[in-house]
């Protein structure tokens, strides 16, 4: 499971030309779900987004999470993360999770986001061609994924 976390001062996104779903402050999160991915993997990463510490604290360190700063996530599904650009210019997508399982691992990464106390979570909706508004502040973003923590053995740790 692939995300890639901007720190925003808000995000906002559109389908069939109306807003769905949109934060001030937080994060928004793009997600992609790749084969083999599991439930474990959204529970870890989700654990793992909501405690990253990637907001200013009075000293303008990094060193607050979203849970901190009381701010909230959007999330998006993004197949196109899990693209697999090695041979040619196309992008093929064929690593990425079959749209049942990969809808319920995003579902699920959502929902394990508002249980570790993110205030407010929304998303996109799955498999809407979707626009999305990011006001990045920083900018700062994080690209995190599951599979290389599970080939470096830290997975337990969250």
């Amino acid at each position: 499971m692939t995300a890639v976390v901007q720190r925003v001062t808000k995000s906002s996104v559109r389908a069939d030309g109306e807003i769905i779903g949109s934060i001030d402050r937080g994060l928004n999160i793009l997600l992609g779900v790749t084969k083999g991915d599991a439930p474990t993997d959204a529970a870890l990463l989700a654990a793992k987004v909501a405690k990253l510490r990637i907001f200013s604290d009075e000293a303008d360190k990094m060193n607050l999470s979203v849970l901190d700063v009381g701010g909230g996530a959007l999330v998006i599904s993004q197949f196109t993360l899990c693209a697999d650009i090695r041979k040619g210019n196309r992008p093929a997508f064929t690593p990425a999770a079959e749209p049942l399982l990969a809808k319920a691992l995003y579902e699920q990464f959502v929902e394990c986001l508002r249980t570790e106390g993110v205030v407010r979570v929304e998303t996109g909706r799955f498999a809407a061609r979707m626009r999305v508004e990011i006001q990045n502040d920083g900018p700062v973003t994080i690209l995190m994924d599951t599979a290389i923590w599970k080939k470096e053995g830290t997975e337990k740790c969250v």
